[in-house]
């Protein structure tokens, strides 16, 4: 029988012990039988390497590591993607947890297509008490599809990736996006532009959105990072929705952010490209004092969705 390929699971962190812990222990307990190392990376914060102890021998190995590139999930993430010895590697956020089943099953879904190199899943999202199951009804997602949609259940801890892929292809995460906001989606864009990714049709990870998640009410870097991502992707021009859904959030942190008449610049050019873009009218309300930041993005979360 041909030995399953090893599999290196980067963890990026910050001041979440007890999730971090949570998140590692998910990891080591998949029923997959081919080798594991979980890297867990400190990012600006003191490694605990007392984290090594939840191996289990040589098939279930957690190693911990500083980022030594770029402050921010960025930097992290590529850290432990260059420190990683697996044949596949893997993301997954230290406020996450995969569920039973999960790897096996993407390790199989590449092994049945050896022109693929990247293959996600569904999410299923907790909030505030509230879960709800996001799964998309494709099998391959494809480079037009994440310029028209965002596609929120394509989440970091969902991928899993040929480290050829990411040494010698498309590569690492890119880390000059401002605060390391939408890397995640910059990199679907562009592994998507090497081949489609493949996606399997199961809620496999428990995503946790709360209060102390990193990018919680940072509107200025969001704006910021979001307008980096037009510059870069001129392809979204071929896509009039997705520019329009872009922009929309570029006007919705404008006008959270306090900056009105940013937001009103923001909220005509979305509907210049889509008048039916519902960001554009939320910014606006927003922006009007008719409703506020936090009590929209609060509505979106508990529908297992974001702005």
């Amino acid at each position: 029988m041909t030995p399953q390929p090893s599999v290196s699971v980067v963890v990026p962190t910050r001041d979440r012990p007890e999730l971090l812990r949570a998140a590692v222990r998910a990891i080591l307990g998949q029923d997959y039988p081919g080798q594991v190392e979980v890297v867990v990376v400190f990012d600006q914060s003191a490694p605990d390497e007392s984290l090594t102890g939840l191996g289990s021998g040589p098939d279930r190995v957690v190693r911990v590591i500083r980022n030594v590139r770029t402050q921010g999930l960025a930097g992290a993430r590529n850290s432990g993607t260059l420190a990683a010895q697996g044949e596949l590697v893997a993301f997954c956020d230290d406020d996450d947890e995969w569920l039973p089943g999960k790897l096996a099953a993407q390790v199989d879904a590449l092994a049945a297509d050896p022109r693929a190199e990247f293959v996600c899943c569904g999410i299923r999202v907790s909030y505030d008490g509230s879960t709800v199951d996001r799964v998309l009804d494709k099998e391959r997602i494809t480079l037009d599809d994440l310029l028209r949609d965002r596609m929120t259940e394509l989440h970091p801890s969902t991928f899993l990736i040929r480290a050829t892929a990411l040494r010698d292809g498309f590569g690492l995460v890119d880390e000059e996006i401002p605060g390391s906001y939408a890397e995640d989606y910059e990199f679907l864009l562009r592994a998507a532009r090497s081949a489609p990714l493949i996606n399997l049709r199961t809620p496999s990870v428990l995503v946790r959105w709360h209060k102390r998640s990193y990018f919680a009410q940072r509107w200025d870097t969001i704006s910021e990072a979001l307008q980096w991502l037009l510059r870069r992707y001129p392809e979204f021009a071929t896509q009039p929705a997705g520019a329009a859904r872009v922009a929309g959030q570029i006007a919705f942190a404008q006008a959270a952010s306090g900056d009105r008449r940013g937001a009103l610049r923001w909220a005509r050019r979305t509907l210049r490209s889509n008048p039916r873009e519902p960001r554009a009218y939320l910014a606006l309300a927003v922006a009007g004092r008719v409703v506020r930041a936090d009590a929209v993005v609060r509505t979106l979360h508990k529908r297992g969705r974001g702005i």
